[in-house]
């Protein structure tokens, strides 16, 4: 009888513990995965470095919730852009968010996550600047853009301009504020920085119509996925789309509510 007891005792304790563990909260997809996440931070206001030296911005912020919500730990890399591709490819770090535009020519070579900014190219100039009021004004002007990015592709397409390229955005912006370029053509959220906000800037420069390009952002991956991050990031934007961490993070970087997907 003594057993009997000692045995059911034992059974029930087996079946509590089995209930306890069938009720716990299941743990996040990325619990224990820790990846490293290259980005160019010279891009205000997708990423930047403040006087503290700390890498912040849209995309660190974006990536630091994605993380939270899917449970992973990140390390970001702050990489310069003219070698950020390659260091991917060498496996440098696991992925790149950067402001990195989806394209086709891209896709051939790496593999992106769900969009998760609309962007596109603007034109900025001078105030001062009266001749200019389109891209087709642009013909027999110098025009500046960030090296290998899709502003100098756009550039390149332009009849009649010659094209100056710079290794980061600012040092462009520096030029046409200077009057050694004629405009500038980067992504809308880049040119809305520095015409609106920048204290060495604002009130020097403006934008020039709206986008000209439709640029979804991804995260940039190597070919296959090799880290399993896509998942994730996809995941975990979702839900910070559900739960409004991420019109949050857009209102405090670039202000108003994010754009929707443009029409195809």
């Amino acid at each position: 009888m003594k057993h009997f007891r000692f045995f059911s005792a034992l059974l029930a304790c087996v079946t509590l513990f089995g209930l306890l563990a069938a009720c716990a909260p299941a743990a996040p997809a990325g619990a224990g995965k820790k990846v490293v996440i290259a980005m160019d931070a010279t891009f205000p206001p997708m990423e930047l470095v403040d006087q503290s030296k700390n890498m912040v911005g849209l995309d660190p912020d974006l990536i630091m919730a994605i993380a939270k919500d899917q449970g992973f730990q990140v390390e970001l890399k702050n990489t310069a852009w003219d070698g950020i591709f390659a260091g991917l490819e060498g496996g440098a770090y696991d992925g790149i968010l950067s402001s990195v535009s989806i394209t086709d020519d891209r896709k051939k070579t790496y593999d992106f996550s769900d969009p998760y900014l609309y962007s596109g190219q603007a034109i900025i100039v001078r105030t001062n600047e009266t001749a200019i009021k389109s891209k087709a004004d642009l013909n027999g002007k110098k025009v500046g853009a960030q090296l290998g990015t899709t502003g100098a592709d756009e550039v390149a397409k332009i009849p009649g301009v010659t094209a100056k390229n710079y290794d980061t955005i600012d040092l462009a912006m520096l030029d046409l504020s200077n009057s050694q370029v004629d405009a500038v053509i980067v992504d809308y959220p880049v040119a809305s920085n520095y015409a609106l906000v920048s204290p060495q800037f604002k009130g020097k420069l403006q934008i020039i119509g709206d986008r000209f390009t439709n640029e979804p952002y991804g995260l940039t991956v190597q070919k296959g996925d090799p880290k399993k991050l896509l998942a994730l990031f996809n995941k975990g934007l979702k839900d910070l789309h559900a739960n409004g961490t991420y019109d949050q993070i857009y209102a405090k970087w670039i202000g108003g509510k994010p754009p929707a997907a443009p029409a195809q």
